[in-house]
């Protein structure tokens, strides 16, 4: 039924473009018309569209005077939305024509000199109507997403009322605003962006132009701090809400969605040396763990070899509750049956509730899903044998309840009793939480992972980016704790002072857009949570990447060879290669790798962050080779240099073909063998898959942009996390 149904009504991308061809149609018709226009009549075409939402505002004001102010602006807002759909094609033509008439200028973006070469296609229109009418564009990689966003971001600017481009880091937001303000700029609008360390007056500056880019990290913060804020209203420093383009959409909205964003405040009794106290013991225990550990996987390898599996099984499930990252451990989860095997006596146990009876032999249990260590009564008597107690937290209510009925105390007694007791707990509850994070800092956080070590402070990496997050501190004690672990200065424990999750800042725009190359695969989520309808926007011309099946080894050493000898095979042919990895550490391991083999490369990671613009320039030159965490999937477009295409100018590939192009097909199709193996454009290697699919989509995305020749594989081994 539903293929009928879609074959008489056609699918929903089909009836999107219908829809949207027509306006780009009147746009063109008005941009043709547009060239006559001098460059003052061009801006003067702003000021009367800005002239008549005004009146229009006043009109409505006035005929509802002593009415309820909630529905006077409920109605301005709505007339406005009305004077914006009926301006639109004569605003987008309006950009489009600027955009002719910058082409061959010059201008810096970032120290980098450029020349504008930029008019926007059909199929950009069309991605610009759609994030109008607030909702996520889905476009491929290097269809121009930071060209589209001008069209609305112009248009909504008009109303007055402020736009924002919200974008994954400050770099981004810094490069966006120099290379496309001057569009705005000839067109009378002013443009601005937001930087970590701007002080309150160069925010409010940015905030009070037309258009600000930023990243959501500032955008929320500053409504964080302009709420929690005692001030006076001139303190304030951002405007409403009103409309928002959220560029990489899903990474944003979707994987930070409950990310919370936490002022905090330095705690008043914090104590920052228990963690260094405490250090030596906890390290003490995680020696004994991983002793005894590795004594149950070695007692366990012996009974699977006796033929005994079940209490083999009964080994390995302790052996995985107390070390689950255990090198000898994961190299005999890869043999045939074992996984199944503690599958099934970890069944067994909770279905007979006897799950504390292994845990007990253990020191500490590790829950890796939900990211919590738990101490047990072994590892208390290792902690601490003399003062076992101190690990017993009293019950203060009972307590309380006590002193209240001992009559033998004066009230006087009784609250002195009191304060003693509510001190003995405080302590006693900051020994055993602090305990925990330390804890949870030696198993659960990974230096060149979770976090790196720069300058003697310990700053998180973004694990869905690859980006440090300087500023940014993990909560309730954990980062001391890490900071206890790395030995640097432990700085005092913070309070949170306000907070809110993006996903809830996000969902206070009057009007939010996004977009991204990955975004059809939660269309269902952003419809459920934020309302945003997903429209996939065809690519100007056809994507010639080959996408090559996985390879599968059986070790991550033999991932790693592989992975050296394909990017070797590749340098000889002169071939650029984007080599993507999920970690600093996995990133930093391959570089030592090539080193060894003498191929010269370049390492985009959290650690060589500042760098990132010219590795990424150079990423696309013949022979290059650059490996990169997760950050070089976002926000960065890769050119080719010369020689990488090897398809004589005129003519098309003939790998994918296009049918609507005439032009003669690449005469070297059978000589280079390009069925067998691509022979031009970059190569994307992967060295493990992703939790989430869109990052690995976004990681092949770089290859292939505007019909670029290009392949993508990915290499995996049974012991990646995911297998």
């Amino acid at each position: 039924m539903l293929k009928v149904l879609t074959k008489v009504f056609g699918s929903k991308h089909e009836r999107d473009i219908k829809r949207l061809r027509p306006i780009v149609a009147q746009i063109n018709e008005l941009y043709e018309r547009f060239h006559s226009l001098s460059d003052e009549e061009m801006r003067g075409k702003t000021f009367s569209f800005m002239e008549r939402i005004e009146e229009e505002r006043e009109r409505i004001r006035r005929e509802m005077d002593g009415e309820d102010p909630e529905e006077i602006e409920k109605a301005v807002k709505e007339r406005e939305a009305e004077i914006l759909d009926e301006i639109l094609p004569e605003a987008y033509a309006l950009v489009k024509e600027t955009c002719r008439r910058l082409v061959g200028q010059r201008w810096k973006v970032r120290g980098h000199e450029i020349t504008w070469d930029m008019i926007p296609y059909d199929v950009q229109l069309m991605g610009a109507i759609v994030l109008h009418e607030g909702k996520i564009a889905e476009m491929a990689t290097g269809e121009g997403k930071t060209l589209v966003a001008t069209m609305p971001l112009y248009l909504n600017a008009l109303v007055g009322r402020g736009a924002h481009l919200v974008t994954v880091n400050d770099y981004l937001a810094a490069r966006d605003r120099e290379w496309m303000g001057p569009i705005y700029e000839f067109l009378g609008l002013t443009v601005d962006y937001l930087q970590n360390e701007w002080d309150t007056q160069r925010r409010k500056e940015a905030y009070r132009a037309h258009i600000t880019y930023g990243t959501n990290n500032e955008f929320g913060f500053d409504y964080l701090r302009d709420n929690y804020s005692t001030y006076s209203p001139e303190d304030l420093v951002q405007r409403e809400l009103y409309y928002a383009i959220v560029d990489e959409v899903d990474s944003i909205l979707i994987d930070e969605a409950r990310t919370p964003l936490i002022i905090s405040g330095p705690v008043e009794f914090g104590d920052t040396g228990q963690y260094r106290q405490l250090k030596p013991m906890v390290e003490k225990l995680v020696r004994q763990q991983t002793l005894l550990v590795n004594r149950l996987v070695a007692e366990g390898e012996k009974l699977l070899r006796e033929g005994k599996e079940y209490e083999a099984g009964i080994k390995l499930l302790q052996a995985m509750r107390g070390a689950p990252k255990n090198k000898r451990l994961m190299k005999l989860l890869q043999e045939e049956g074992v996984k199944r095997l503690i599958a099934k006596v970890e069944a067994d146990y909770l279905r007979d509730k006897k799950m504390h009876e292994l845990d007990a032999e253990l020191f500490f249990v590790i829950d890796e899903k939900a990211h919590t260590v738990d101490i047990t009564d072994k590892g208390i008597d290792m902690l601490s044998p003399a003062e076992r107690d101190i690990f017993t937290v009293p019950n203060l209510s009972e307590e309380i309840q006590k002193i209240e009925e001992d009559e033998s105390l004066s009230p006087r007694e009784k609250a002195v009793r009191q304060e003693e007791l509510h001190r003995e707990y405080a302590i006693k509850n900051e020994k055993v939480h602090s305990v925990h994070q330390l804890l949870r800092a030696y198993s659960l956080f990974e230096k060149d992972v979770e976090y790196v070590v720069m300058d003697g402070r310990v700053v998180i990496v973004d694990e869905f980016t690859g980006r440090l997050m300087p500023g940014r501190r993990f909560s309730d004690g954990l980062h001391e704790a890490l900071e206890a672990k790395e030995g640097v200065e432990v700085q005092r424990e913070t309070q949170t002072l306000a907070t809110i999750t993006i996903q809830n800042f996000f969902r206070m725009y009057h009007k939010l857009a996004g977009m991204t190359g990955t975004a059809e695969t939660e269309a269902q989520e952003f419809w459920d949570i934020y309302k945003l309808e997903v429209v996939v926007i065809p690519t100007n011309k056809p994507v010639r990447r080959i996408d090559y099946d996985d390879f599968i080894y059986r070790t991550k050493r033999e991932k790693y060879n592989a992975i050296i000898e394909e990017i070797e095979r590749l340098h000889r042919k002169n071939l650029p290669v984007l080599v993507g990895t999920i970690s600093v550490e996995v990133s930093e391991t391959l570089s030592r790798m090539l080193r060894r083999r003498g191929i010269p490369h370049q390492v985009l990671n959290a650690k060589y962050h500042q760098r990132e613009a010219e590795i990424v320039a150079m990423a696309g030159q013949p022979g290059a080779v650059t490996i990169a965490t997760n950050m070089a999937g976002r926000g960065t477009d890769i050119k080719l240099g010369p020689g990488v295409v090897k398809c004589p100018e005129g003519h098309q590939c003939a790998l994918v073909p296009d049918p609507n192009d005439d032009s003669p097909l690449c005469p070297y199709f059978e000589e280079l063998n390009c069925r067998e193996d691509v022979p031009c454009g970059l190569h994307i290697i992967g060295t493990e898959r992703h939790e989430a699919r869109r990052i690995d989509r976004q990681l092949r995305g770089r290859a292939g942009r505007q019909g670029d020749p290009g392949s993508s594989r990915f290499f995996l081994s049974l012991e990646d996390d995911l297998m």
